[in-house]
């Protein structure tokens, strides 16, 4: 059986055995993306909390003092709606990475479902997910990094779509 940290290593190093990984079970690599989830959130929830943020907050005295009021009750809200929203994205991304990978298959002349290319799609969104996590801390504008890490995961995906197995030739 496979680690996740094996996963994980092989996701940022080993984009070749990410076609591997297809035949991997459903529910292991769930569990590797919630695991990238859990991350996400813990990063994104730090973030919350020290105020780090590309963007521009407001700063209203008033609300500012409610806030501190009721800091015991929004923090554990906003950690789990955090976590559900982190999830809920990931899972869109790794459908639509998934179905931009099956159109490579399809174009490369090679053989695999959206359920295998999904696999892979999911172990490939692993470095836009550091970069979405360290982003914050680097001065690039948050466009350029999306976008960054959009082309490394076709990128991914298209290593990993040459070790498909090739179509039978009719």
């Amino acid at each position: 059986m496979v680690k996740h940290s094996q996963l994980f290593i092989d996701s940022l190093i080993h984009p070749k055995k990410l076609a591997g990984y297809r035949m991997l079970t459903i529910g292991k690599v769930i569990q590797y993306v919630f695991i990238l989830t859990t991350f996400l959130t813990i990063f994104s929830f730090i973030q919350y909390i020290t105020g780090v943020s590309n963007e521009n907050t407001f700063n209203i005295e008033g609300f500012a003092q409610y806030v501190e009021d009721i800091q015991w009750l929004l923090y554990p809200f906003s950690l789990i709606v955090l976590f559900l929203t982190s999830t809920t994205l990931l899972f869109i991304q790794i459908s639509i990475f998934a179905l931009v990978g099956f159109g490579l298959l399809k174009l490369m002349k090679r053989r695999g479902e959206y359920s295998h290319m999904w696999r892979s799609a999911s172990l490939a969104i692993t470095w836009n997910t550091l970069l979405f996590i360290l982003f914050p801390f680097i001065p690039i504008d948050s466009s350029i990094g999306t976008l960054l890490g959009i082309i490394i995961t076709v990128f991914l995906l298209f290593i990993a779509s040459t070790k498909y197995p090739k179509m039978p030739v009719k």
